[in-house]
């Protein structure tokens, strides 16, 4: 059974001034492989390694890259990763060769035993989720590391969070897949808050949030 280490909280909030202050969870995986899901934004470099480094991992012996999606705040740090596999939204890639297979969209991607890649259209098109089986509690739970699909614990009663950051015509398919992966999930990290457990009410408010 895989460890899960949170390196860094994700946080999100509106500045006075319009813009917008954030950086996304980054989550590090410790199993059979070293898998590392979503670097933060390229100005994060020294404290992403030195966070590692706490754990007696070099960026060399990542064995994943996983970025749930392309935005900036995700990606920033992937070329400190150069001999992993890396996992882009539903690109797989390593060095200048594109992976025809597996094809994420249509099937569950296994990246070792107990963490698998599933596509979770909505924020982008080509978003994807991590789950991973971890003891917890005496007990194996399911973890979702959401990225933006679930900005925070916070959008499950506040729904227009996540609409006003996601695509407009993707709505009603992110309110799908957000109520898919919180039927399965026990726990949910997600892409600008701390990890949360979920409850049957969060699951029934995100399943009555559903568009039709």
């Amino acid at each position: 059974m895989c460890e899960v280490i949170i390196l860094f909280d994700g946080f999100s909030r509106k500045l006075d001034d319009g813009n917008m202050h954030a950086d996304c969870s980054c989550t590090l995986i410790k199993g059979p492989k070293l898998i590392i899901v979503d670097t933060m934004t390229a100005w994060d470099s020294k404290k992403l390694i030195e966070a590692l480094a706490q754990h007696n991992i070099e960026p060399k012996d990542i064995d994943y890259v996983v970025c749930t999606h392309s935005h900036s705040d995700h990606i920033g740090n992937n070329n400190l990763f150069l001999n992993a596999i890396h996992i882009v939204g539903l690109t797989v890639q390593r060095y200048d060769i594109f992976y025809k297979n597996p094809q994420i969209s249509n099937e569950d991607y296994e990246l070792c035993p107990g963490v698998k890649v599933t596509a979770t259209p909505g924020h982008t098109a080509e978003d994807i989720t991590v789950l991973v089986e971890m003891i917890k509690d005496g007990e194996i739970k399911l973890l979702a590391i959401t990225g933006d699909l679930f900005e925070k614990e916070e959008d499950i009663l506040e729904p227009t969070i996540w609409k006003s950051l996601g695509i407009p015509e993707l709505l009603k398919t992110q309110s799908i897949t957000r109520s898919r992966i919180i039927n399965i999930a026990d726990f949910i990290i997600p892409g600008h808050g701390p990890m949360f457990r979920v409850t049957d009410n969060m699951r029934e408010i995100v399943n009555s949030q559903i568009i039709q």
